[in-house]
């Protein structure tokens, strides 16, 4: 390929320099460009071949590409833009080369890209690509077989690893991939297998361990659900919701009662939201619903603010005005307005204006 990409440069110059043009200048901007790249300088690099492939294209050159100029030099464009983190121009760039024109390194560019872009089919069409030439490429095979799960074709992408592990059994991002697919296709014994083949490679990480617990849970072996589980739960912190919520639930059926109801409140714990940002948005909605006449919506959303801030005297005052004169429910409006008085008068040192709301409340509920 490097050769191949040598006598095309020199071709291109020819064809310039034989119409008189600037040979020069081209090979200048490439060289630039190249040293920019050898420097981890895309900034810079990017410049000069863009500036390279304007001048092709303004020559016509013949060694184009779909009119987006020579092989070597696009070649040299993505790869600046892949390392921008520009994916979407790498991916229409590369797409538009000759196959057997991309080396592997621009195999994998382009199928990545549309991995970091989130499209699944053009990732798991490149991908497929790229492994009919590079089959032992075990990073993009790890990558189609999640992707194939992720499309819900999680048998797909077993064929794709299977086929793999005829030669490589051994390969760590494969046989994760491989047991989650496993795993989706609802095959718990072939999954359990992989799962207990990383584990015994080392591969004790809180994905493999959780994996491996909810596997043995769903092959109800639940003395090894336990065991990987509280492993998992452990390595996370003792902060991963679900996996309290399940190692809870397998405490339970093994008669391990009391640990099992602590796992649960604990999970019931973790998954409650954030305080400080729950009173923000909860207030936010209040007064957006109030703005906008919903008042029903705005009383439930400050009610709501008040299980995260059941200090905040005025939402008690807001409640109780929005049942006292818009939605005409005295019975709620005096409940609030009293419990709105309880903490205002536990105020040291009031302001004129909460005193003036303590006044208010007052003669309502004269």
């Amino acid at each position: 390929m490097r050769k191949l990409t040598t006598l095309i440069i020199l071709a291109l110059l020819t064809v310039i320099s034989a119409r008189g043009e600037g040979a020069d200048s081209l090979q200048v901007l490439l060289q630039r460009g190249d040293s920019c790249m050898q420097r981890y300088n895309t900034f810079e690099a990017l410049k000069h071949y863009q500036r390279a492939l304007a001048m092709v294209q303004n020559q016509g050159s013949l060694d184009s590409v779909q009119n987006h100029g020579p092989v070597p030099l696009i070649l040299r464009l993505a790869d600046c833009y892949y390392k921008r983190g520009n994916y979407r121009e790498t991916a229409e760039l590369l797409k538009n080369v000759p196959e057997d024109s991309l080396s592997h390194e621009a195999f994998r560019q382009l199928a990545l890209s549309y991995q970091k872009q989130g499209d699944a089919d053009s990732y798991i069409y490149w991908g497929g690509q790229l492994l009919s030439r590079f089959p032992m490429d075990g990073e993009i095979v790890a990558g189609v077989i999640l992707a194939y799960a992720r499309n819900n074709q999680p048998q797909n992408g077993i064929i794709c690893g299977m086929r793999y592990c005829l030669k490589d059994s051994t390969n760590i991002l494969v046989n994760r991939a491989l047991a989650d697919a496993w795993f989706m296709n609802r095959d718990f014994g072939a999954a359990a297998k992989l799962y207990d083949r990383l584990l015994a490679q080392g591969d004790s990480t809180f994905n493999t361990l959780y994996s491996a617990g909810m596997c043995y849970s769903q092959k109800e072996d639940l003395e090894r659900a336990y065991h990987y589980l509280q492993l998992a739960f452990l390595i996370s912190g003792m902060q991963h919701y679900g996996c309290a919520y399940r190692l809870g639930v397998v405490c339970i059926d093994t008669k391990r009662y009391p640990e099992g109801l602590g796992y649960l409140d604990l999970a019931r714990q973790l998954m409650r939201p954030d305080t400080t940002v729950m009173k923000a948005i909860t207030l936010s909605q209040g007064e957006g619903y109030y703005l906008t006449q919903h008042y029903e919506e705005a009383v439930a959303a400050w009610k709501e603010h008040l299980a995260y801030n059941p200090s905040s005297v005025a939402t008690y005052y807001n409640i109780a005005n929005a049942y006292a004169y818009l939605l005409k429910d005295e019975e709620q409006a005096l409940a609030y307005y009293r419990q709105f008085l309880g903490l205002a008068r536990q105020e040291e040192k009031p302001t004129a204006q909460l005193l003036e709301m303590m006044e208010k409340a007052e003669e309502m509920l004269k």
